[in-house]
């Protein structure tokens, strides 16, 4: 299978937020979706290796925050690449108001939110599913939602280009990647030897 067919579905982003006794947190998902009007339910898969994952199953709420295009990329390096584990998300986060559920909500690069109610579980190996009642909602901005094709192209940071480093053949272009070239080494693409070649 072209595993490449899967990048085609559209999938929006948003920040799953949680909340047990004292504890707050918030992960970064792609899985969330309507699955009904009447009743307004919704679904969301969530890893099971997230604390909110853990936070959801006990407790049975939640809050989908919907990020818009003029999310930035700190919020999914906040959200996306730390542990609610290992750190309070919402100590020092100044964008995030509660909801009337005493859950939070992300108020700067989101255009929704909506506050649900877990009413079904299915296990998917490494994520749960949730079957969530709608609870409450509100629009917050009229952006655009952020799809998954729109966050690679827009918002996440292209890598830093790292140059090869080696010998170039001047024949042909060929790569080779070391410190040293051998004597005797032979282009594989042109077979011009070591004297065609030039440190790069």
């Amino acid at each position: 299978m072209d595993m490449k067919a899967m990048f085609q579905l559209s999938y929006g982003l948003f920040v799953v937020t949680a909340k047990e006794g004292e504890k707050d947190n918030g992960c970064i998902t792609n899985t969330a979706g309507q699955v009904t009007t009447t009743p307004n339910r919704i679904t969301l898969a969530v890893n099971k290796n997230n604390y909110t994952h853990d936070m959801i199953l006990r407790t049975g709420f939640f809050n989908v925050s919907i990020l818009s295009e003029k999310a930035v990329f700190d919020t999914f390096r906040h959200f996306g690449f730390q542990s609610g584990r290992d750190v309070d998300k919402f100590a020092d986060y100044g964008s995030a108001k509660r909801s009337a559920n005493g859950l939070y909500y992300i108020t700067e690069g989101t255009n929704a939110y909506l506050s649900a109610k877990v009413v079904g579980t299915m296990d998917l190996g490494t994520h749960t599913l949730f079957l969530a009642d709608v609870t409450d909602g509100e629009v917050l901005d009229s952006a655009a939602s952020a799809t998954y094709a729109y966050y690679h192209s827009n918002i996440k940071p292209a890598p830093a280009k790292e140059e090869k480093k080696g010998w170039r053949c001047k024949i042909c272009g060929y790569i080779y990647e070391g410190d040293v070239l051998p004597e005797d080494f032979i282009c594989p693409v042109c077979k011009h030897g070591a004297a065609d070649f030039e440190k790069i």
